[in-house]
């Protein structure tokens, strides 16, 4: 008796399409193993410092200590010595022109006392020799005082240059690494957004060289889910095959090649 079995085959184009889509799948494989990887991964998709990042770091370190010439100097305006490398050179020349004048004015004071002797009939007297010595000794005094008032006027301002350069060194000492610091962030931050937009770019790039790489095995899934979509739009062919039963020569052989296997085993001792 006959054996019927019914097997539902796809349309002839959808099996054509079928093995394209296989073909194309071993073809991006065969891509993929072929690929150069290092034109999607690697350091070189990095972004590395920029030049004014790099500046910036070298100005910090040539900036470490930049005070400390300030410091000093501050330190070299104090002491009790430290007012005399503020004493104006000139100093003693205006002492001396002054007190030179201070003396011609003085003498010109000695005429007048005998004057007032001479109006009181004591010219030549005790009475003037005794204004006389009195007026002496307090032009002397007079003129030290001038003096004293000179040089400590000069010792003053003196003192009063040293505590400025102090205070003036001082300043310095903490606004140059304030204006060092500022013109480091200023650079350190220019350098990065210019590092962000350079690491932007070579993201874009990689992202491409991606895409680029998966392209033949994104093109095959695509052209996968289009012969899916087919294969549910359009119905199998149905295809009925029938198996004819052994004819009955086919079957006496079958039998006596069996019989002939029992003999034989059978004859064995």
């Amino acid at each position: 008796m006959a054996v019927s079995e019914t097997r539902v085959l796809p349309p002839e184009f959808i099996e054509a399409a079928g093995k394209t889509y296989l073909g194309d799948l071993s073809t991006a494989v065969g891509h993929y193993k072929g690929a150069d990887l290092s034109k999607v991964y690697g350091p070189k998709f990095v972004a590395g410092q920029d030049p004014l990042q790099q500046e910036a770091i070298k100005k910090l370190q040539a900036g470490i200590g930049s005070y400390q010439p300030y410091i000093q100097a501050a330190e070299a305006a104090t002491g009790p010595q430290a007012y005399q490398a503020f004493m104006s050179p000139y100093q003693q020349d205006v002492i001396d022109a002054t007190l030179q004048e201070y003396d011609i004015q003085a003498q010109k004071g000695i005429p007048g006392i005998a004057q007032s002797a001479i109006q009181a009939g004591a010219f030549g007297g005790a009475r003037q020799g005794v204004a006389e010595a009195e007026f002496g000794a307090a032009s002397n005094r007079n003129r030290a005082a001038l003096q004293a008032q000179l040089l400590s006027q000069g010792f003053g301002q003196a003192n009063q240059l040293a505590a400025q350069q102090f205070g003036q060194q001082m300043n310095l000492a903490g606004q140059v690494p304030a204006l060092q610091g500022a013109d480091i962030g200023a650079l350190s931050t220019m350098g990065g957004a210019l590092q962000q937009q350079r690491q932007a770019e070579l993201a874009a790039q990689q992202q491409l060289n991606i895409q680029n790489l998966n392209q033949p095995l994104t093109a095959a899934q695509q052209y996968g889910s289009g012969v899916t979509s087919l294969i549910a739009g359009y119905p199998g062919k149905s295809v009925q095959e029938i198996t004819p039963n052994p004819s009955g020569l086919s079957s006496l052989l079958g039998a006596g090649s069996t019989l002939a296997g029992i003999y034989g085993a059978l004859k064995k001792p």
